[in-house]
């Protein structure tokens, strides 16, 4: 297949308990749902350079997939926002923990050369926070 034919990465979707709990949760971390978003069995935002997070209910899920489960054990991917600076990705740990959202890896200082944290969103799923360090 040539990379003319080839099908082109469209979205991340996510499946979703609780459509309100994780559209309150990534709106804090800057993404854009459209108004009454919280009320509506799928939402799109926009990421920059035009991919999609898109949000399904389990119950739209099901509508299409009546045998569909939620993944149990651990995750094997994570959505990863980078912050402005070490500071930020502090910052935003700390807005997002003290608003009992889940920490799974406090801020620290990775060897790679990067200030990295990790949480999970309502349903679970990772969510890592990251910048570069300075010097």
């Amino acid at each position: 297949m040539d990379s003319t034919s080839a099908p082109q990465f469209a979205f991340i979707g996510l499946a979703v308990a609780d459509m309100a709990a994780s559209v309150a949760f990534y709106r804090r971390l800057g993404l854009v749902f459209p108004e009454g978003a919280e009320q509506e069995p799928h939402v799109e935002a926009e990421l920059p350079g035009g991919l999609l997070l898109v949000l399904d209910a389990e119950s739209t899920i099901r509508s299409f997939h009546p045998e569909w489960q939620p993944p149990t054990g651990g995750a094997r991917a994570a959505l990863v926002f980078r912050c402005q600076s070490p500071a930020h990705v502090d910052a935003v740990y700390q807005e997002l923990t003290g608003a009992g959202y889940q920490g799974e890896l406090k801020p620290w200082d990775a060897f790679w050369g990067q200030r990295y944290a990790s949480l999970r969103d309502p349903d679970g799923n990772g969510v890592d926070l990251l910048a570069p360090l300075q010097g």
